[in-house]
C-alpha cells in the first residue's frame, strides 16, 4: 500500500534527509587514501546519534543471513550496494559509494553518494558523472500525473545510450515512517507504464549504474553485491516528495559537493 504524506510529514522527512546529507558531508571531509570504511562508519554513527537520530541500516534484517552490522553501506569499486565497512584502507583511485539512512522523530531519511578517493581515472569520473545525471533525469520525471515507468525510462535511456549497464535486482522505493515502503521505483521501464505518481508520494530514486555488464553476484557475507565482470559501479540517491504537482528534493548534495571542490 502506498501512503500519501501530509505537508507536515513531508517536513519531518526533510529534516531526516538533511541529517543524512550533513552526515555524508562529514564523511566527504575524511575520504582519502589510507582511511578505512570502518572509520567512515564510526564517524557516521556518532554524528547521527549526536543529532538525536538513529541509523536505520544498523540491525536491518536479512532473510538470507545476519542482520546488517553497520550504520552505513560502503561499496568500493566493483561492489554495487550493501558493502559492509571493514579495516581495509582505501587506495588512491578507488571509488566508494556511501549509502546512509537515518530515523529522526519517527521519519526516515535515505541518500547515497559515490566518492572518489584521491586521483581516479577519467573513465571512472565519467561513470560517476553519468550516474549522477541519471539520478536527476529520473527526478525530472517525478511529478504528479506521470508514472513510475517514466522515471525508469529516463534513467535507463541515459545510461544505456552511453554504454553503461543498469542494475535490475535493486531498485528505489517509497519512504516515510519506514525506510522501505511501497512503491518500488525501478531504474528501467517504459514511458507511461507503472503506478501513477500523486501528490503526497515520497520516494527514493537511486540509479545503480555499472561500467560493464549489469549482471551481479552476492558476496559470502550475504550483504555485499558485486558486478560479475569486476568492473566498477556508481550509486547516487535522493529522497523526494511530490506535492503541489511538482518534485521536491528532500535530501541534498550541496554540502558534499562544496567539500569535494575544496579537496580538489
Amino acid at each position: 500500500m502506498i501512503y500519501l504524506k501530509t505537508e507536515d510529514e513531508i517536513e519531518l522527512l526533510r529534516k531526516a534527509n538533511i541529517l543524512v546529507a550533513d552526515t555524508l558531508a562529514e564523511i566527504a571531509k575524511i575520504v582519502r587514501p589510507g582511511v578505512t570504511t570502518r572509520q567512515l562508519d564510526s564517524l557516521a554513527e556518532q554524528f547521527i546519534r549526536d543529532h538525536g537520530a538513529t541509523p536505520t541500516f544498523k540491525g536491518f534484517p536479512n532473510p538470507c543471513g545476519p542482520e546488517y552490522p553497520a550504520s552505513i553501506c560502503t561499496s568500493v569499486n566493483e561492489v554495487v550496494v550493501h558493502g559492509i565497512p571493514n579495516d581495509t584502507p582505501l587506495r588512491d583511485g578507488d571509488i566508494v559509494s556511501v549509502d546512509c539512512g537515518t530515523c529522526l522523530n519517527g521519519y526516515c531519511g535515505d541518500s547515497c553518494y559515490t566518492f572518489t578517493v584521491g586521483e581516479v581515472s577519467e573513465v571512472v569520473r565519467v561513470l560517476l558523472k553519468t550516474t549522477k545525471e541519471c539520478l536527476y533525469k529520473g527526478i525530472a520525471q517525478a511529478y504528479a500525473g506521470h508514472r513510475l515507468g517514466d522515471i525508469g525510462f529516463a534513467v535507463q535511456q541515459h545510461a544505456e545510450s552511453r554504454g553503461y549497464g543498469v542494475v535490475r535486482e535493486f531498485v528505489g522505493h517509497g519512504i516515510g515512517r519506514d525506510m522501505h515502503e511501497d512503491p518500488q521505483v525501478p531504474n528501467y521501464g517504459e514511458r507511461g507504464k507503472g503506478k501513477q505518481l500523486k501528490n503526497g508520494m515520497c520516494i527514493a530514486i537511486e540509479p545503480m549504474i555499472t561500467m560493464g555488464n549489469h549482471k551481479l553476484a552476492m558476496l559470502p557475507d550475504k550483504w555485499g553485491v558485486v558486478t560479475r565482470d569486476g568492473k566498477p559501479a556508481a550509486h547516487f540517491e535522493h529522497s523526494i516528495a511530490i506535492h503541489g504537482g511538482k518534485v521536491d528534493i528532500l535530501s541534498s548534495f550541496e554540502a558534499i559537493e562544496k567539500v569535494e571542490q575544496q579537496n580538489y
